[in-house]
């Protein structure tokens, strides 16, 4: 595998929708909490939601295949 600027923002839009997921999944209060105290904007704009995230995972595998295929 080549590392290019494709591969590396890859990686991290990947990286990204891993934590995104296991924020969603986690089902803490807690971080719920801290994300809507902490990220008061962007829980507005992007709350946590299952479909939404699930959706981010699979759109973030698929730019990989094409990226790395």
């Amino acid at each position: 595998m080549e590392w290019n600027i494709h591969t590396i923002i890859f990686v991290i839009l990947f990286v990204d929708s891993l934590a995104a997921n296991m924020l969603v999944h986690a089902e803490s209060k807690k971080l719920s909490k801290l994300w809507r105290t902490n990220f008061r904007t962007l829980s507005r704009a992007f709350p946590l939601s299952r479909g939404w995230s699930a959706l981010y995972l699979v759109l973030t595998l698929y730019i990989g295949y094409l990226v790395l295929a």
